[in-house]
């Protein structure tokens, strides 16, 4: 474990408040011979079999990382997820491969603090085919961080604690939102090219008490640096917030957004579309933290996710 005194996020309260916001039992999916490559999941109906065959295929995940699950679509009725964090079978949404017309994806993400143990994703077929994936979830190899802070940066006034909630109540509302198409156009890139000072999944511990974890990827950058999108989309969150600051969020379609924190300066409003690698905002040091840096945040299928990984396994499916 080491001591971590600048650019890291005291936003902890803002980040693992909206943590509990997001609907974290989430997408799962299925296969049946299937290959996994990077994350990506593909499953093909294969022809003269039993109809009522049901093909299997096993797969662990770590929380706070995600799957991209394939199926062709071409007979596919529906694809249902039951798991340990959620009371029923849940009819899952899924959407075309961004690379493939004849498949479709279901995004599957394990929630750091609601992870996945065991889950089960069947897709049915109208031939009667049914592909299964069984997942089992895993803890990941998560690092801890010392930071000694004012007791005032970990407990705040009481006189803000209204403007806290409003801001989570409109994060809450925001990340339910289902944008029914794509809004992004092919690979995501990075916001930033910078050193990175705290990664995903980090166990925040202040003042010797376990706090948080950290829900995004912090990344070295000086006030006034110009700030990327990630993708095309649209701005859903152009606004200073207590604790993240500056702040701009980008809906991607699919339940899909990115998340921009701590900024000094913002170029784009709400309602405004994007195009990736436009400049979004200048990088800074507000809200709560001990330095300047990026936080830089993935959202995928209403589960916050590890932002490098989910970027990683998406660009994957143009790689075939």
């Amino acid at each position: 474990m080491k001591r971590v005194f600048l650019g890291l996020c005291l936003c902890f309260a803002l980040i693992f408040a909206e943590q509990n916001a997001i609907n974290s039992a989430q997408n799962s999916a299925n296969a049946d011979t299937s290959q996994s490559k990077g994350g990506v999941a593909q499953a093909t109906t294969q022809a003269n079999t039993d109809e009522n065959a049901t093909q299997e295929q096993n797969l662990s995940i770590s929380k706070g990382q995600v799957l991209f699950l394939e199926f062709n679509r071409q007979g596919l009725e529906s694809i249902k997820s039951q798991s340990n964090t959620q009371k029923q079978e849940k009819k899952e949404k899924f959407f075309t491969h961004p690379d493939n017309d004849n498949k479709v994806i279901l995004i599957f993400g394990s929630a750091y603090k609601q992870p996945i143990q065991q889950a089960h994703i069947v897709a049915l077929y109208k031939d009667g085919k049914r592909l299964q994936y069984d997942l089992l979830g895993d803890d990941g190899a998560y690092k801890q961080e010392l930071l000694q802070v004012a007791q005032s940066k970990v407990t705040p006034p009481k006189e803000v604690l209204a403007r806290i909630q409003a801001e989570l109540k409109e994060a809450r509302a925001t990340y339910a939102t289902y944008t029914n198409k794509a809004l992004f156009e092919g690979k995501f890139i990075l916001p930033i090219n910078s050193i990175i000072t705290s990664a995903f999944g980090t166990a925040r511990v202040f003042n010797g008490s376990l706090m948080s974890y950290h829900s995004g990827t912090d990344f070295r950058a000086a006030v006034g640096t110009p700030v990327l999108a990630a993708n095309d989309g649209i701005v859903r969150i152009a606004k200073d917030r207590y604790y993240a600051g500056g702040s701009v969020v980008i809906d991607h379609g699919y339940k899909i957004f990115s998340q921009y924190y701590h900024l000094s300066k913002l170029k784009v409003k709400v309602g405004q579309r994007v195009k990736k690698g436009q400049i979004i905002a200048l990088s800074g040091d507000s809200g709560r933290v001990t330095g300047a840096h990026l936080h830089f945040g993935i959202i995928a299928g209403g589960t916050q996710v590890d932002p490098l990984d989910f970027i990683d396994k998406f660009n994957a499916l143009f790689d075939k």
